[in-house]
């Protein structure tokens, strides 16, 4: 018995999946789409992490869907309404209906004579663990995994950490039953997780220390915008929220551009804020002005300032050192400095690992995905009918994932009144090649050699431009010089079937 079929195939169930799939339901009718999820339920960031204060680091306007705005007044908010709103989306487009649980994907292989993949996944019955792998066929594949391993963080090496006798902690593996009330916890790291983490804990914990080894940029942000609240009160619904959802966009280029061309001054202007918060001498140079310029890491905005305000109220401080060792109470840093802590938590990082970690195979060719250059920041070249969705590292995520899906759209549509059944990225014909995340985090660096690269111009190159991409992946050719179309012929045996 053949494998069902499917027209499309989405791999992942979190906001980026979600919304591929209510797009092309409202966007190619009569195609057929499936979802396959490792896990046990929708969301993905948002039902994995349930650490203490977990919230958006952009606003909702942006992060919301383009098709379903973020219907509440907070600008930042947190993962349980996130996530609410993501299970909402999905239930309200019929979508909680296509995806098929604890479908874990083991291989996808694509084949040109059929012009289709065969995806295999393990199958895990999740009451007695016993599994199975079943087949799925698709004419084209779009994984909507993210960038990160969700089964483990990344943690460095700490010497001495078998000797801790209190509990180490990392935040993508949260223990639902932990209890710091009243105790003395040490975080480490300084990036997103860490400066969420530090506030949330700090009311009930007896003190919090955000011990990290180098600092990093922080910029308050208000919960509520009051900008927007102004416009809601005096436009029509649907017009305030396009005039929002561009004057976020445009904020955010400004300060991105701005830090890119005048690194010192933007510097200058994060550290006097800090400054502003904090306690008379405090020493913001030490703990809050990082050796690398604004945006060569992903900034950490904190709402309304709740990390500063951890610190001034004497729950929260900060130490900048490295951690010569652990012991048995805590930890020992390089300088000499003792931070004795019941609870440690590992806020070091993520472990990246592009497209979940699904092989894929060409005409029986493995494909090493470090050899590939990614085309408009989301095909890969020499594999056909394939899509990544991937956000941006400046802006919102769901910005690119949003302009990524509707370009899927198209590019489906386009095929069939051509009557194409295969669509292959090409690589740039000359030009240096660079790496397609263009971050200097820790978490990016550890994995270069792992990630497509990118070319030198467009449509091989990612701008994180939202306005350029709008115009490019809404409004822009598809049979331009980057992908080349063919015709295959089909057999019956192959056409889409209902599901």
């Amino acid at each position: 018995m053949p494998a069902e079929h499917v027209d499309v195939l989405i791999v992942g169930a979190g906001l980026s999946g979600v919304g591929a799939a209510c797009q092309l339901q409202e966007r190619c009718p009569g195609k057929t789409v499936a979802i396959m999820e490792a896990r046990g339920a929708i969301g993905g960031t948002w039902d994995l992490f349930r650490y203490p204060g977990i919230r958006s680091d952009s606003d909702m306007v942006t992060l919301g869907y383009s098709f379903r705005p973020w219907p509440e007044p907070q600008a930042i908010a947190g993962g349980g309404a996130i996530l609410d709103y993501i299970r909402a989306t999905a239930a309200d487009h019929g979508v909680d209906r296509l995806i098929r649980f604890h479908h874990r994907v083991v291989a996808a292989e694509w084949d040109s004579a059929a012009a289709r993949w065969t995806v295999r996944a393990q199958r895990t019955d999740p009451l007695d663990g016993a599994a199975d792998t079943v087949e799925l066929t698709c004419s084209f594949l779009y994984c909507c995994t993210g960038y990160y391993r969700y089964d483990a963080g990344y943690t460095p090496t700490f010497p001495g950490a078998e000797r801790f006798r209190g509990q180490l902690v990392h935040p993508q593996l949260w223990p639902a039953d932990l209890d710091y009330r009243g105790k003395r916890v040490a975080v480490v790291g300084s990036g997103a997780t860490a400066v969420t983490v530090v506030p949330a804990m700090a009311a009930d914990a007896e003190h919090v220390t955000m011990v990290q080894r180098s600092p990093s940029w922080v910029l308050t942000l208000p919960t509520e915008d009051r900008l927007g609240d102004w416009l809601r009160r005096r436009l029509p619904a649907r017009r305030a929220l396009q005039l929002i959802r561009w004057k976020n966009v445009l904020v955010a280029m400004l300060l991105f551009q701005l830090s890119r061309r005048a690194p010192r001054l933007v510097g200058g202007l994060l550290s006097r804020g800090a400054r502003r918060q904090l306690p008379p001498g405090y020493p913001v140079g030490t703990h809050f002005a990082p050796r690398y310029a604004p945006w060569d890491q992903r900034m950490c905005f904190v709402p309304d300032g709740d990390l500063f305000r951890a610190i001034r109220s004497g729950r929260a401080s900060v130490l900048t050192d490295t951690i010569e060792t652990f012991t048995e109470r805590g930890l020992r840093l390089t300088s000499g400095a003792e931070v004795e802590a019941d609870i440690v938590v590992t806020a070091t990082g993520l472990a990246v690992l592009a497209l979940g970690g699904m092989p894929l195979t060409v005409d029986r060719q493995e494909i090493d995905i470090a050899d590939t250059v990614a085309y408009k920041g989301m095909m890969l070249s020499g594999i056909p009918n394939f899509a990544f969705a991937l956000g941006y590292t400046n802006a919102s995520w769901t910005l690119k994932c949003d302009l990524t899906s509707v370009y899927v759209c198209r590019l489906v549509n386009y095929m069939d009144r051509q009557g194409y059944q295969v669509v292959t990225p090409v690589p740039p014909p000359s030009g240096p090649l660079q790496p397609l995340m263009d971050l200097k985090a820790g978490y990016v660096l550890r994995s270069l050699d792992r990630l497509p690269r990118q070319g030198s111009a467009a449509p091989w190159r990612l701008y994180q431009n939202y306005p350029r991409d709008l115009l490019m992946l809404r409004h822009g050719r598809l049979d331009d010089e980057g992908v080349r179309f063919d015709r295959v012929p089909v057999a019956d045996s192959f056409i889409t079937s209902p599901s």
